[in-house]
């Protein structure tokens, strides 16, 4: 019989809107207890709460209160949360985005693991996808994280579009101020952008179960582009699924979830996690649960 009250214990938690769906809590408390913790990961949803970005302060001194020793962060807080914390590790300050808050001796350090995350899914999932033009929907917490990640991973030219188009224009700047002038732009023609794409990227909210449809219109996809998606509930996506229809390669949002999920138990424990292991159990939770697997 095990002796849970022999292991060290932590508690973890998400805020974000309309998270009840999220497979976070089950890959940390399973992941814990294969490395011998008594890791308890809770949800704080804002709808369910009836509450916005702006009780922030009131959620994380509670938390400091009940003994959190780290929160995950989603939309709509990755930028909001912020002003209200200490420190900023270095990807978080560069990508103006967190996804990881460490709470330990009064003090809150914000984390990005989306950009790690994102990237070695895309590496695994996308190898030898071209990267000449990728056009890229969304320029919100995660979007800033995934053009980082594009970026690096070699595309030589991202183009960004977002409903509101200063804030392209301001991840765009960034981004050439950090790799160079002309490395992104913000999209002004969207078609025209597509019909020379070799790839696009869905960091937009639109084919979340919560917010079904396409972010673009279809017919502006075609079979040489690869696709991918940062949306994993359901794990194919009205975008995936036109994707595929027409032969394209395609990525869907799962790497991303779990390769970030990596980087927070790492930072939240301070026990690197079995990758593989998380994946495999990230799997199984999709195939087990009907409504994750289309939209």
């Amino acid at each position: 019989m095990t002796d849970w009250s022999a292991r060290p214990s932590f508690l973890a938690g998400l805020i974000g809107a309309g998270i009840q769906a999220s497979l976070t809590p089950a890959m940390h408390e399973r992941e814990g207890a294969e490395q011998g913790l008594r890791l308890v990961y809770r949800l704080i949803d804002l709808d369910g709460l009836g509450l916005g970005a702006d009780a922030l302060p009131e959620l994380l001194k509670a938390a400091e209160w009940m003994g959190f020793g780290g929160l995950n962060i989603t939309y709509p807080c990755k930028q909001a949360v912020i002003p209200l914390l200490d420190d900023l590790s270095e990807d978080a300050r560069a990508l103006g985005a967190v996804n990881t808050v460490v709470l330990r001796e009064g003090r809150r350090v914000g984390h990005n693991t989306d950009r790690t995350g994102f990237a070695e899914g895309f590496r695994r999932g996308l190898p030898q996808a071209p990267r000449g033009r990728v056009v890229q929907l969304g320029a919100g917490g995660a979007g800033s994280a995934v053009a980082h990640a594009l970026l690096q991973e070699g595309v030589q030219r991202l183009i960004i579009s977002d409903l509101d188009a200063s804030r392209a224009a301001a991840l765009a700047e960034g981004l050439c101020a950090r790799f160079g002038a002309g490395r992104a732009e913000a999209c002004t023609d969207l078609p025209a952008a597509m019909a020379l794409a070799d790839g696009l990227v869905n960091c937009s909210p639109v084919g979340m179960a919560k917010l079904p449809g396409m972010p673009l219109p279809a017919g502006l996809l075609r079979s040489a582009l690869w696709v991918a998606e940062i949306v994993y509930f359901p794990i194919e996506t009205e975008l995936l699924r036109a994707a595929r229809a027409l032969g394209c390669r395609t990525l869907d949002g799962g790497g991303m979830a779990v390769f970030q999920a990596v980087g927070a138990f790492r930072h939240f424990t301070g026990i690197a996690p079995d990758a593989g292991r998380m994946l495999r159990h990230f799997g199984e939770l999709v195939a087990g649960d009907p409504a994750m697997r289309a939209a």
